[in-house]
């Protein structure tokens, strides 16, 4: 099973990753992670800290000769920023001048419980690891389950179907001939807008939006569409709770950063309606098996994969850090004071869709080890093929 750690603050040397569990045999450049990376830091309102930074991994074991070996895999992303915080950030020698405290938390974020849950008098150390820079080594961690998915002929994508007020009306038209081509066709297309949305009138308003939030030194948040395809039926248990996949996708997409909340496929549509127009009628073809028209679960049934197409909603609050401060008080003077700003992007909602998929794809990879087993990818392979054969002869006769 792959399981990975991600360690480093957000202006110390660097991000590290450890990913163990990953199958021998498949094959890994540095462009496939490095393109991971650099679609995580587009999107339209960033802030200045993307105009520092250029992230790119280095791999320090679990590959030879551009394939796994089936050890853990080390990565590391080199803060360039470091440069300028090596005396705030010091590890070891205590600087010789005074570090200014920061005593002001911020509202929303996790300033003030995480003071006093680690008992720290400066907010700083808080700051630094509850930070969405942290984001960049799960990216990394999380590009090498998707080529391992992709080798197998499953998909992962997303696109941004609202940031603040700018949404999209109804699903966009072109979706269904994209997810025919696979989830990553979404994303293919998604990545040619600054704000990744598939609406060019949507896409218009949402930068509007963005720049007269950054006019009033606000922030926005926003919706992400996140899709997964290739799942055959089967993924996940119904027989306990740690096994459900519905529930680990929900809790990997809702460990990002500034994410509130989780939708699978049309959940809260169907929660206003009748089960007769909710539940997905099933039909059986000779030719093609179990059809299903509809997709209201979200490819998701009884905590398993249904085998239609994934589809997974995030809701992204605004970002927490706001140049037009909110109220809040210094603890320790405990006198009300407005909250500091540390600097942040207007909007990050594009830039969450591509964790997004990362996150969701170690889970989708563990599903299918849990489900088939395997140490190397071929023959992990094989028993796929079986497995989604033997789906075939079950309805095709």
């Amino acid at each position: 099973m792959i399981r990975y750690f991600t360690a480093g603050e957000s202006h110390g040397p660097a991000l590290s990753a450890i990913v163990e569990g990953v199958p021998a045999g498949i094959t890994i450049s540095l462009d496939d992670i490095n393109t991971q990376l650099a679609r995580r830091q587009q999107g339209y309102g960033r802030g200045g800290r993307m105009k520092i930074e250029t992230d790119k991994a280095e791999v320090l074991s679990g590959i030879r000769f551009g394939k796994t070996i089936g050890s853990p895999i080390t990565l590391v992303i080199k803060n360039r920023d470091w440069e300028n915080w090596t005396t705030i950030m010091a590890q070891f020698d205590q600087p010789a001048e005074e570090i200014t405290k920061i005593t002001i938390p911020r509202p929303g974020h996790a300033d003030l419980a995480g003071r006093i849950k680690y008992g720290f008098d400066d907010i700083r150390p808080v700051i630094e690891r509850s930070s969405a820079r942290e984001t960049a080594a799960r990216v990394a961690a999380g590009a090498l389950a998707k080529i391992f998915l992709k080798a197998l002929g499953i998909e992962i994508g997303s696109y941004i179907s609202a940031i603040g007020s700018a949404a999209e009306q109804a699903p966009e038209a072109q979706l269904p001939q994209l997810l025919d081509k696979g989830a990553e066709a979404v994303s293919r297309q998604a990545d040619l807008s600054p704000v990744r949305m598939l609406n060019k009138s949507t896409e218009t308003d949402a930068v509007a939006a963005i720049d007269e939030a950054k006019q009033r030194g606000d922030t926005l948040g926003g919706i992400i569409e996140i899709f997964i395809t290739g799942v055959p039926v089967g993924f996940g248990s119904y027989v306990q709770h740690d096994h459900r996949l519905d529930a680990a996708l929900a809790s990997a997409i809702l460990s990002i950063q500034a994410i509130k909340g989780v939708e699978i496929g049309t959940a809260f549509e169907n929660a206003r309606k009748p089960g007769s127009e909710v539940h997905d009628e099933l039909y059986y073809s000779p030719a093609e098996g179990v059809i299903r028209k509809t997709n209201r679960a979200g490819g998701l049934e009884g905590s398993m994969s249904s085998g239609e197409t994934i589809h997974l909603r995030a809701a992204m609050k605004p970002i927490s850090s706001l140049v037009t401060p909110l109220q809040s008080f210094d603890v320790e003077t405990l006198q009300p004071t407005p909250s500091r700003f540390e600097r942040s992007d207007t909007c990050a909602v594009p830039a969450a869709g591509i964790v997004a998929e990362a996150v969701v794809a170690p889970v989708i990879a563990n599903a299918l080890l849990e489900k088939l087993g395997g140490d190397h990818l071929d023959e992990i392979r094989q028993r796929l093929e079986l497995y989604r054969e033997s789906i075939r002869r079950s309805f095709c006769s």
